[in-house]
């Protein structure tokens, strides 16, 4: 087990101020179990020629990064700012893998094509029994397609979105708990952003938030969320996974509807 670094704050002082690179691998070595953790979670969802050990580099780099750009005088928890850039160096790598079958991609696309098409349509929410009418299934069928492009929805809460630059970033996981409403308009900066995507999260079903908040924010697995719902793991895989194809469609129809304004 890594010894807890005391007077965490002088070695932030020390690397950002002085530029002692013993005080930032201290830090390296102090946050490297955070690396084991994220890696883990994801490694759980992906196939088996996904190699642990191979992910684990990755994220160390994802970590290193995280350290670099960190501002220690903000007053947030290093671990809060970290989490996201050390599985969005992972998931980068996963990306570049094209591990996910075009098939499944397609599959993906149905669905989040469907639930655009519906929310267009009604301007609210819908439901599992109005997605699968609409693609021609029944509603058991359209859960085991939850289950089989759950992998793609992975991806989703934890992309950066870039606003403006390439140094101005906004992770999902750091707006759940936003209270602000997004006024329809262009994206212009970073904290109109935030409020986009915090109010897309308020608006999902009440199920599917908590399992979202759960999963990205408290950071429990679904096996855990599942038995805080007193549900099975696959059923929570699925309300995950509706959830995300909800958000990903719903944002590529902001995405569209900015640059149509540009």
């Amino acid at each position: 087990m890594v010894e807890k670094l005391e007077n965490e704050q002088e070695y932030w002082r020390r690397y950002k101020e002085e530029g002692d690179m013993q005080a930032r691998d201290d830090l390296i070595v102090q946050y490297s179990p955070l690396v084991k953790h994220v890696v883990g979670k994801v490694c759980k969802k992906m196939p088996p020629n996904v190699e642990f050990d191979d992910l684990i580099g990755y994220g160390t780099l994802g970590l290193i990064d995280a350290i670099e750009k960190f501002d220690y005088e903000r007053g947030i928890k290093f671990k809060t700012y970290a989490i996201p850039r050390v599985r969005g160096a992972v998931l980068d790598e996963l990306r570049a893998r094209d591990w996910i079958p075009r098939s499944i991609r397609r599959k993906a696309r149905r669905v989040q094509n469907a639930i655009r098409e519906l929310e267009n349509r009604h301007a609210r929410a819908v439901d599992k029994d109005e997605i699968a009418e609409h693609m021609g299934m029944t509603t058991e069928e359209l859960d085991e397609l939850l289950v089989e492009i759950s992998g793609t929805s992975l991806l989703s809460l934890d992309e950066m979105w870039n606003v403006d630059d390439d140094e101005d970033e906004v992770a999902l996981q750091e707006v759940i708990e936003g209270d602000q409403k997004y006024e329809p308009g262009n994206v212009v900066d970073k904290e109109e952003l935030k409020q986009l995507l915090a109010d897309e999260i308020r608006e999902l079903p009440e199920t599917e938030q908590t399992v979202v908040t759960l999963y990205y924010y408290e950071d429990l697995t679904l096996r855990e969320i599942g038995e805080v719902l007193d549900v099975t793991e696959s059923r929570v895989s699925q309300i995950h996974s509706k959830a995300m194809t909800t958000m990903r469609s719903r944002l590529a129809h902001y995405e569209e509807a900015c640059s149509e304004t540009l």
